[in-house]
């Protein structure tokens, strides 16, 4: 926060950037909170041939739907603390006051979400999926959909944690305010990748999570800053 304030008018990328570095930073104090969402990622998709079948076949047949799930609910596991520390100390409120634009700084912020949880989750991706019998072809689709996908699901995530990170436990109500409105993503995600498995185009499903991405990054920011401001001022 010091970083900020002693920049009387930074620009937008800098004070982005400042916001970016200094939650990298305290990522490193905290390292654990961020291997948690990958040990769920892992441990969830290697539960499933234990559920259902060992079968090489079968599970590449359910390997698209439980890749995305899976990646859907570790990156939820990660977004009930993302605004919560700055509140607790009072450096929330203080960027409410600064006079500097709120939806900037959230934006950061979530990206640096994305960089810590979205991102090694596409990285790991490729290695769950070949132990699911997924074709190494298909890995650069399941990439894609998951960079696409995570980005937006970070998003909308970070909408939902400002609404209730004034709310003692309030991972329960997260899940319940983001998980349906993420339904579209998990679809198109998963139907990309199945596509590419049965060797079909996957410009449709590709275009569309793309375009989600980019509607939610064009009015997420400003719906972050509202919730925020809400969550802060009552």
């Amino acid at each position: 926060m010091s970083q900020i304030v002693a920049h009387e008018a930074p620009g937008l990328g800098r004070l982005a950037w400042l916001v970016m570095q200094r939650d990298l930073r305290l990522a490193w104090r905290r390292w654990d909170q961020v291997i948690q969402p990958l040990l769920f990622f892992a441990i969830v998709t290697m539960l499933f041939p234990l559920a259902i079948s060992p079968a090489l076949d079968e599970l590449r047949r359910i390997a698209p739907g439980v890749l995305w799930v899976a990646a859907m609910l570790a990156s939820l596991l990660a977004l009930e603390s993302l605004f919560r520390q700055d509140v607790e100390d009072g450096s929330m409120e203080q960027w409410v006051l600064s006079g500097q634009p709120l939806s900037v700084l959230l934006l950061a912020k979530t990206a640096a979400h994305w960089l810590l949880a979205g991102l090694p989750l596409v990285l790991m991706a490729p290695i769950l999926g070949a132990a699911l019998g997924m074709p190494q072809s298909v890995w650069p689709v399941l990439a894609t959909t998951l960079a696409l996908g995570t980005g937006a699901l970070s998003v909308l995530g970070a909408i939902g944690a400002a609404l209730t990170v004034s709310v003692r436990r309030g991972s329960v109500l997260l899940a319940l305010l983001v998980l349906p409105i993420e339904a579209p993503v998990l679809i198109f995600g998963a139907r990309a990748v199945d596509l590419a498995m049965q060797g079909e185009s996957v410009a449709g499903p590709l275009n569309l999570l793309a375009a989600m991405l980019l509607l939610f990054l064009s009015l997420g920011p400003f719906a972050m800053a509202a919730a925020m401001r809400i969550s802060v001022e009552s």
